[in-house]
């Protein structure tokens, strides 16, 4: 479970035109869903062929994908409260775990832990980016990760704070679980990984980000990253500190928004950092391997999820890269995720 890492190691992560929906507080009225966008067929090479590039990105290989919609932009805070009202839906973290299922999920012969560290254990909340007010070792994440009780979708920064006014934001706090919930309801479906990489290249061909090869610096403004020194000086240079309104910045190739930075997005597939290496090749539509496998924490199995946040920085995460892959838990609700969601175009 997401919660148990937290406490027993912090082994989540191993480094790191439509109407989107009224701004303000989020309501109950259903307002418009998220506009699609028609991304055709084609074909293109997956993953990194340069020194930018981390373990699990190579090699390069050849990828077909049929077409199909995807979300102009991510689901946003007021659409996810659509969707609750409509369903009455209970996110993740809105809910408790039981101490059965708690101890099933710990190393076998792990002693019960005390009552107040079970009770924390237990209860409903989600991870909160804490960030400290100095440098510190970036093999350390619990420096800037906090599990805090009370944190939701609805209160995305712990029990004290809310979504009113921000209703344009990405939805956030929200788990593997939950997103593929919203995707049922609104007749669609998380992306394949492949799927949202050829999305994200914007019709570019071996390029580093959605834009192209400019740096993420240099120019005019392209994505909501972090600016200053990760994690504890962000001088805003973006206009941002967290999560930035959807559409803020100028869509890639295919008018899409926020593919790199903003929030990490979930897909579809199980994350095995060896599956580039043992993938079949020239393989079309593909759907990600049969089982999760992370190298960093073989006892977790974990979802893809990609596209950076407004945490990564040169320094220390280049999540905003078209091939950078990362992954969480699927229980996982993180101040920095949400998704988007896709739909074949057959899909009735």
């Amino acid at each position: 479970m997401w919660k148990i890492n937290l406490v027993l190691g912090l082994a989540l992560l191993s480094s790191c035109a439509g109407n989107p929906g009224k701004q303000g507080a989020a309501g109950t009225e259903k307002d418009t869903l998220n506009k699609m966008v028609l991304i055709p067929a084609g074909s293109f090479r997956m993953g990194a062929d340069d020194s930018t590039g981390m373990a699990d990105e190579y090699p390069k290989h050849p990828v077909d994908v049929a077409s199909f919609w995807m979300d102009e932009h991510e689901v946003t805070k007021q659409e996810f409260a659509n969707f609750v009202a409509a369903t009455g839906y209970v996110t993740t973290a809105e809910k408790p775990i039981s101490k059965e299922e708690l101890m099933a999920s710990l190393p076998p012969g792990t002693p019960e832990p005390d009552s107040s560290v079970l009770a924390g254990m237990m209860a409903p909340g989600a991870l909160v980016f804490t960030p400290p007010d100095h440098a510190v070792p970036f093999n350390d994440i619990s420096q800037w990760w906090t599990f805090v009780p009370g944190t939701s979708w609805k209160h995305p920064e712990g029990p004290g704070s809310n979504i009113d006014n921000r209703g344009h934001e990405p939805v956030t706090q929200v788990s593997w679980l939950d997103a593929q919930a919203y995707a049922k309801w609104a007749g669609k479906r998380l992306p394949t990984e492949a799927e949202w990489e050829y999305a994200a290249r914007g019709a570019l061909s071996g390029k580093l980000y959605p834009w192209g090869d400019e740096a993420l610096t240099s120019g005019k403004l392209k994505a909501n990253t972090w600016n200053g020194n990760f994690p504890y000086k962000n001088t805003k240079t973006d206009g941002y500190y967290g999560t930035a309104p959807v559409k803020t910045y100028s869509p890639n190739g295919y008018q899409l928004y926020d593919m790199s930075g903003n929030v990490w997005e979930w897909c579809e597939d199980w994350y095995d950092a060896n599956y580039y290496v043992q993938g079949e090749k020239g393989v079309q539509n593909p759907a990600g391997p049969a089982a999760g496998f992370d190298p960093d924490d073989p006892g977790q199995a974990k979802r893809v999820i990609r596209g950076g946040s407004y945490m990564c920085s040169d320094e220390y995460c280049r999540g905003y890269r078209v091939s950078a892959r990362m992954k969480s838990t699927p229980e996982s609700g993180l101040s920095n995720l949400g998704f988007r969601c896709v739909r074949s175009v057959l899909q009735k």
